[in-house]
């Protein structure tokens, strides 16, 4: 087996958590569908004592195997779902942030253009300003 980059031991207190819930929970649907760890190993591929570190949440147990367990207890639902672009709020967040930061740059920009062209001298003209230029009104600061 290649060696992890990282051991178990090191991962963050909740990752390590959430994996023996998950161990837990397969353990929960085995016992209500009054079926055996062997039965379950047999139909993973793996050995008996591999049965009973998954169902223990045993990080070092490969992947596949959590997966297979999930899979044998809802074939419909893929975990691949949970991690799917549209679910990753912190990726949403950064993105939503960039998309403001640049409407606020080309913001900046229109009203500098806008101060320039109306000759008032205002780098900081606002909507309400524009309006009241463009209606005949004063604008800038002073409105």
């Amino acid at each position: 087996m290649p060696r992890q980059n990282t051991p178990p031991g090191n991962y963050p207190q909740a990752v390590l958590q959430q994996i023996q819930q998950l161990g837990r929970h397969i353990a929960l649907a085995r016992k209500r569908r009054d079926e055996t760890q062997a039965q379950w190993a047999g139909r993973l591929g793996v050995s008996l004592p591999t049965m009973a570190r998954i169902e223990r949440g045993d990080p070092s147990v490969a992947m596949a195997s959590y997966v297979m367990c999930l899979w044998l207890v809802n074939q419909a639902q893929g975990l691949a779902d949970l991690i799917a672009p549209q679910h990753d709020q912190v990726a949403l967040a950064r993105e939503i942030g960039e998309v403001q930061a640049r409407a606020r740059v080309a913001a900046g920009r229109r009203s500098r253009s806008v101060a320039a062209a109306t000759g008032g001298g205002h780098a900081n003209v606002n909507a309400q300003g524009l309006a009241a230029l463009m209606a005949g009104g004063p604008a800038g600061p002073e409105a």
